[in-house]
Formats: structure tokens, sequence, C-alpha cells
């Protein structure tokens, strides 16, 4: 009963904090910062991954400009976003001085990895060698990788250059990017509002310009959220196809499915082929597998089958979001595709059944968060009311949530089986030829702190997360602000 009332006490509490920042910010409208404005930009930094590398190689550019682009947009747009919270300018100076030197003594361009020489930023949930991997915890702010994750080794092993690594919440569990030991991080259209989460960070830097790509990872939308919110592209892979060893948490059992490891690019050509470096298994994650990827190149529209989702039940959609989803029906409607409307019931069940398959799979989140430690959540959010915690009100929250579900065992398990109904009646709608759009958010990104009141809306993305199925989000528009 004492932790019902302290997460009762904790939404209270956040409903007033959302309040005071709402009135003070959130009706402003906000001119976008020059720094954050593309009109005087580098045209190498409006290039995709695949043109920079094209170009590297048929030696147009090198690859020591192209990092020295990125670094000056980074210095220039990172102390309004606080997106790369470490950087490696050093280290990526001196590894594209050697990209160059390789390119310039190979007698077949060709033969060199399909990235060579392009600069990327790193979500700094994943192992860096030599950079902190925290999490955004306190209490790891000296835990400096050893290796690579092997996701990132994979990176560097098709040519990119890492510059920096990017912020994330604490331990990736929640849709903003802030924490006590990096701060918050802004959104490039409007520094008052989100760039989202956990891998809010990539999608911040890779909208402004500072690198083409990154690497994020997705336990319930923390890549589709932040490219969203950010007007880029973000790929939530199928569950098993990218290894995620090396990423902090490390999440076990189930949950390992539920948490992928993909790309947030500006650009969609580059999509496919960052899937195809980051694909296959290790050898260490055993949730992984081998599977066939197939080429986009060779999909037909004509076969294809369209259905569309406006609400789920939850979370109603606002009207800017609807008209976005509605002018892309519309498109496909024009193009001569039957775009068919799909109602599920069971997706009202969306946030259950994924806090169901994490309560049953993980250890709590509190003994993640507090490193171990026999702390109670309450104790700690008697600590933030006080100002004196390490930890944002958002992770104290969802560790009291967490444990709830712990506390009800039956109730876990019934909303998995519930999950698992629901994934196969949308594989059985979709097959192999299924299209589905729906929301990725009810509203365009919204004011710092506001998803806390209420802290449900990411049930649009958590819930393919839980049916391990294959989502890429598109940017569509700009809304009406």
């Amino acid at each position: 009963m004492l932790m019902i009332l302290g997460y009762f006490v904790a939404i209270v509490a956040a409903t007033a904090l959302v309040c005071i920042v709402y009135r003070r910010h959130a009706l402003r409208r906000v001119e976008t910062p020059h720094e954050l404005r593309t009109g005087s930009l580098d045209p190498l930094l409006l290039q995709s991954a695949s043109q920079l590398a094209k170009q590297i190689r048929e030696r147009r550019v090198s690859s020591k400009q192209v990092v020295e682009a990125c670094i000056r947009q980074i210095e220039r747009v990172n102390p309004l976003l606080n997106a790369v919270v470490r950087d490696r300018f050093r280290e990526a100076r001196l590894e594209a001085a050697e990209a160059d030197r390789l390119l310039a003594k190979s007698g077949r361009p060709e033969d060199l990895p399909p990235f060579h020489g392009v600069p990327c930023t790193i979500k700094e949930s994943f192992a860096v060698e030599g950079v902190p991997s925290t999490g955004g915890l306190r209490s790891r702010k000296d835990a400096v990788s050893a290796t690579d994750a092997t996701t990132v080794a994979r990176l560097r092993k098709a040519g990119f250059i890492v510059v920096g690594v990017t912020n994330t919440s604490e331990l990736t569990m929640w849709m903003e990017s802030h924490n006590r030991l990096y701060g918050r991080t802004n959104n490039p259209y409007n520094v008052l509002r989100t760039p989202g989460g956990s891998s809010g960070g990539e999608g911040a830097i890779v909208s402004a310009c500072g690198v083409p790509v990154g690497l994020g990872s997705d336990i319930g939308g923390s890549i589709r959220l932040p490219a969203f919110f950010c007007g880029v592209f973000g790929h939530k892979p199928s569950a098993g196809l990218v290894p995620a060893t090396g990423h902090l948490p490390a999440h076990q059992n189930a949950a390992r499915r539920l948490n992928t490891c993909g790309p947030i690019c500006r650009h969609a050509e580059d999509l496919m082929p960052l899937l195809r470096v980051l694909a296959g298994p290790d050898g260490e994650d055993d949730s992984c597998a081998e599977m066939r990827l197939g080429d986009p190149s060779g999909v037909s529209l004509e076969r294809l089958r369209f259905y569309t989702i406006e609400h789920n039940g939850i979370a109603r959609v606002s009207a800017d979001v609807l008209a976005a989803q509605r002018r892309v029906v519309g498109h496909l409607e024009q193009a001569g595709h039957v775009v068919t409307p799909l109602r599920l019931p069971k997706l009202r069940h969306t946030l259950a059944i994924w806090d169901s398959v994490v309560a049953l799979s993980d250890p709590p989140f509190c003994e993640l968060m507090f490193d171990g430690s026999k702390r109670r959540p309450i104790a700690e959010l008697l600590a933030w009311l006080c100002g004196r915690s390490d930890h944002t009100l958002a992770a104290i929250g969802y560790a009291m949530l967490d444990r709830v579900y712990k506390f009800f065992p039956a109730r876990a398990r019934y909303f998995e089986q519930v999950g698992r109904e629901l994934k196969q009646e949308i594989y059985d709608v979709l097959g192999e030829d299924g299209v589905l759009i729906c929301p990725t958010y009810p509203s365009a990104a919204p004011p710092h702190h506001w998803p806390l009141l209420p802290p449900i809306n990411y049930c649009y993305t958590a819930v393919f997360n839980a049916i391990e199925v294959p989502v890429t989000q598109v940017p569509v528009c700009l809304d009406s602000s």
C-alpha cells in the first residue's frame, strides 16, 4: 500500500512540475536559433552517409573534410541541444587521417569498407572503447568501456568513425533524454520541447546535421519517438535480428527480444545499408538468429496490402497527427491502393502487455537504478522532493510501477498471454505482404516534462516491441506550430 501511495505522490509532484513548466514555456512560439538553421550549412552536412561514402571513395572529398565539418557543426549546436555528452574529436581526427591514408594507398577503393571515413554518433548506453557507458547514472560516471559493443564494432568495421556518444534517459527506460549526470537534451526545432527518448541525443544531433547517421536502441519506442519528434528516419528491427551485446542495461530473458538496436538517419537511403551492417548473430546474444534480409528495391507496391489504425483505445491522437496520417492514406489511395481501416480491441491492453513482459523477465528496475543497493524507490522519491536525489522523477516513478507488476505475477502472466494473442492476430492480418500505418505518438513533440502526465503515451510504439515486428518511423510533415 505504501508503494502505491508513493507512486501517487510522484504523480502529484509531476503534475505540479508540469503545470509550472507548461504555463511558463509551452505556449510560447520560439524562433529557431540561428545555430540550428540550415541555410548557411556546409553542403557536406546535408548529404546521406551513402553519398558521403561514395564521394570519399571517388576522392572528391576527404574523410578529414567530412569529419571536420561534422565536428564544427556539433560544436555550433551542442551548447543549445546538449545532445553529444562525450566527444571523441581528437580520436576521430586521427582516424579520419588514417582513413585518407589507406584510401591513398589503395589501388582498389571499391575494396574498402562501405562507409569508409564517414562520421557517426552512438547512443551512450552502448559500450564504446575508451568512453564512459553510464546509462545516465551518476553512480557509473567513471565506468569507461574497455571494448566496443557488437554493434559499435560492426559500424567501425564498416568504416564509420565515431565522433561522440549521445544522451539518453536513465538506463534507457523513459521517453525523454534527461538524467542527473548529463542533464537534459533539447529538440532542434524548439529547444523548449523534448527530442524524445531514450535515444533522444541521437535524434537531436542527426536532425541538427551534426552527423548523417547514429546508432540507437529501442525497447518501447526509444528509436522511433526521437525520430518522430526530430523529423528524421528511425528503424526498430525485428526482434532477434541485431545483437544487443555491450548495451546497458543488459536485459534478461524475453525482455532481450523487446530491446532492439537500430539506425537513426536523416536520409531513408541509409536505413537498409546500415541494417545490413548491424544484423546477424554474434555468438554472445542468444536471442539473435540468422534472418534473411531482402532487397527493398525488389518490393512491388502493387502486391502490398495496406492497413491503417488511427486510435488504439488508450490515447487520443491530435488533429495534426491524424491529418498527417490521413494524407499518407489519401496519397496511397490516389495511387490506386486500397487502404483498409483496422480495429484491434486488444490494443487497449498495450501498456499492461509491455509492462508484464519486462516485469516477468528483467530484475527489478530499482536494483539496476540503485546499482544493486537495497534502497527503496519511496525513499528516493522523498529525497527527490527535497532536491537531494541522483535520479529523475521519471526513473523513480518507473521503479515504483515496475514493482507493482512483480507483486502480481498472475496478472502479469495473464497480460503476457493477451500479448501473444494480439501478436498472432497482427501476424494473421499482415502476413508476408501487409503494411500497417499508425501514429507514433498522439502529438508532435511535447514540452519538456509533459510526457509525465499521463505517462502512457508511448503506448503507440511499445506494442510493436511486444509483438516483435519491424517498424520504420517516417517523417511526414510539420505540425501547425
